[in-house]
């Protein structure tokens, strides 16, 4: 575990001080305070998408969180464009944005009715201030102050040309016939009139499950090259272990317990919800149910919430996992969205003697959640839920593929295709 601490204290770190010093850094989804909560990115009027735009699109990218530290803060945001592996591009701000490079967070509104008070932050991209020129991936750094050195968050989203075609699809894995506890993706990648002189330099290809970037598959090479059309059919190369159906409970009210919900408790000043507790699914069967592949929605079913963004309350939401013995050598978390898909010390569950359990309480904006438990092994930055949530390949999965280019004399790399595969869609 000493090794995990020290790989997320300093990736943390190196983003803090190697944004103050102007050097090209690797970015990540982070919030860096505590006090900041609810942070999502998605496409704007549709909650449950991922934070993809595509070129000259007439869309928006829509940022909010949720200040609850109680006291004034001016924040700032700029937009830093990556590469494939996030790593900060040797391009100029100038080059890829047009408008300008720094700009005030002036959209919020203080909370109402709510028993913790705090203020709900909004940022639209592009807008009039920003506009994106160039494909690729972007970072939205969000900082207090007008003080580049105190970063307060940082969101990964994306800008797409689509000008390749990707055909693919979702299949239990050739190599898994006995087991079936893993998912196979293969594709195809037709340039089309897009000409690219050395494929197997000069593309790169990131598949991603559920948006999710801990397990992702990132050096895949084109299998079979016929003209423009690179193949990408393996049976080893691009598995992923199917998981389980998220497991999901409903905190929209307060007035009575939504599903999954044991108890709702009032004591003051606070509100807290005590969830059932949960099994081990490993050896259990797969049982088929719709979800939200990890998401979350804020929402609330009391009538007098009309601005869920203000008015959702903000509850203490505990967790238990009983398990006959603690398990050595790693962590168990609580993972999704509503812990940003990270495994880290804030989302890690603490082992209780006295119940042989293990148990974490999350303070968590009234709505409809989905989570997990994940293993991570000491040293390990891969959550995995195989040993707890069991893996079967009719589980249902998004997966995202992000097709990049460039050659020899492009200095940043484009994002030239985008494409979301979903298991159940054949």
């Amino acid at each position: 575990m000493k090794n995990y601490q020290f790989i997320v204290f300093f990736l943390i770190f190196s983003v803090v001080q190697g944004y103050s010093q102007d050097k090209k850094y690797y970015y990540e989804n982070a919030v860096y305070k505590e006090y900041i909560k609810s942070a999502q990115m998605y496409r704007e009027g549709f909650e449950q998408s991922y934070p993809v735009l595509t070129l000259n699109e007439d869309a928006s990218l829509l940022f909010k969180f949720d200040d609850l530290s109680d006291e004034g803060k001016n924040y700032y945001y700029t937009v830093i464009h990556c590469d494939a592996n996030w790593n900060e591009s040797y391009i100029s701000q100038s080059e890829y944005l047009t408008g300008f490079t720094e700009n005030p967070v002036d959209d919020y509104k203080l909370s109402f009715n709510t028993t913790f008070n705090y203020t709900n932050y909004q940022i639209l991209l592009p807008n009039d201030n920003v506009k994106f020129n160039f494909s690729g991936n972007y970072v939205l750094v969000v900082y207090e102050d007008n003080d580049k050195e105190k970063v307060v968050i940082t969101q990964r989203f994306y800008i797409a040309e689509q000008i390749v075609d990707i055909q693919g699809n979702v299949h239990r894995a050739s190599n898994d016939p006995f087991e079936g506890s893993n998912q196979e993706v293969d594709f195809v990648v037709t340039t089309k009139d897009f000409v690219i002189v050395n494929p197997l330099k000069d593309v790169k290809v990131v598949l991603m499950q559920n948006g999710r970037w801990d397990n992702a598959i990132r050096d895949l090479k084109p299998h079979f090259i016929l003209g423009n059309r690179l193949e990408y059919d393996y049976q080893k190369e691009n598995v992923f272990k199917a998981g389980n159906e998220f497991r999901y409970f409903d905190n929209r009210s307060n007035k009575y317990n939504g599903e999954y919900v044991a108890s709702t408790d009032f004591h003051r000043p606070y509100f807290h919800k005590t969830l059932m507790k949960d099994e081990v699914r490993v050896n259990k069967d797969y049982f088929q149910y719709k979800e939200m592949n990890g998401k979350y929605t804020i929402e609330s079913q009391d009538q007098e919430v009309r601005d869920p963004d203000t008015e959702c309350d903000y509850t203490f939401v505990h967790f238990t996992l009983p398990l006959p013995s603690i398990l050595l050598g790693g962590t168990v978390n609580v993972f999704g969205e509503l812990t940003g898909w990270n495994a880290n010390k804030s989302s890690e569950m603490i082992w209780n003697f006295d119940t042989s359990a293990y148990e974490l309480t999350l303070l968590l904006k009234q709505g409809y959640y989905n989570y997990e438990y994940v293993y991570v092994p000491q040293g390990s930055l891969v959550a995995d839920a195989a040993n707890i949530e069991g893996s079967f390949w009719e589980t249902e999965n998004d997966y995202q593929l992000f097709v990049y280019y460039s050659d020899f004399s492009a200095r940043y790399d484009r994002l030239v295709g985008y494409r979301i595969f979903n298991s159940r869609e054949k």
